[in-house]
């Protein structure tokens, strides 16, 4: 998963040529719909400030966190790297690695959210950054994949945001046309890279934002 948003706004975007009416709603899952909080999980478990640094910095703010969401290696090729990264926090690392799924947290609206564009006759699909390990770990908070219309998980196609094929993926799986798609992430280079694609997009704050430019494109 994305370690973090951006901080810049791009706000609504149209995608090439959408002047095609909305029929998909396409969320990104981290920091949308769920809270990704290593943060708060990382202060539970009573790390020094040195400890929680390093830490961090050899597996949420390292170069292979890209690679864990991507999931082409395996898990134990990832924890081996983690664990070269900071080699005398070998039992922080692992407490962190065997409880990784509690930084997932389900937003209160996420599943109405859903529910309530379905029944408004909108189809909904999940697009998203997400590491094997955590799915498997943080299904319950996840429950709301069942009401979706479809979903992509990096780790099921080995590739991710902002990558073009991950997009591409969607669209072939779904038979989408990315004009009737408009696309809530958080992360500004991704909501650049589901534009080029042809999607309309809406860089992601919060939800009452998200829906005012859900309105300005149709999306009541």
């Amino acid at each position: 998963m994305d370690q973090e948003g951006t901080i810049l706004s791009i706000g609504s975007q149209k995608g090439q040529g959408n002047s095609t009416m909305i029929k998909n709603v396409v969320f990104d899952v981290g920091k949308v719909l769920v809270d990704f909080d290593w943060q708060g999980f990382f202060d539970t478990l009573g790390f020094t400030p040195e400890v929680y640094q390093k830490v961090a910095d050899a597996t949420v703010l390292s170069d292979l966190w890209n690679e864990f969401d991507r999931s082409r290696m395996s898990d134990e090729e990832i924890l081996e790297g983690f664990l070269k990264k900071a080699p005398d926090c070998e039992a922080e690392i692992m407490r962190f690695w065997n409880n990784i799924g509690n930084c997932i947290k389900r937003y209160d609206y996420a599943l109405s959210w859903i529910q309530e564009l379905r029944q408004k006759g909108y189809h909904v699909y999940l697009l998203s950054n997400y590491p094997r390990r955590i799915y498997s770990q943080s299904i319950e908070e996840l429950s709301f994949v069942e009401e979706v219309d479809g979903a992509i998980f990096s780790y099921e196609v080995q590739t991710v945001k902002p990558e073009p094929e991950i997009y591409e993926a969607l669209f072939k799986k779904y038979q989408l046309n990315p004009t009737e798609c408009v696309f809530l992430d958080d992360n500004r280079n991704n909501i650049i890279a589901a534009n080029k694609m042809g999607m309309a997009t809406i860089h992601f704050h919060t939800k009452s934002q998200a829906e005012e430019e859900l309105k300005s494109l149709g999306v009541e």
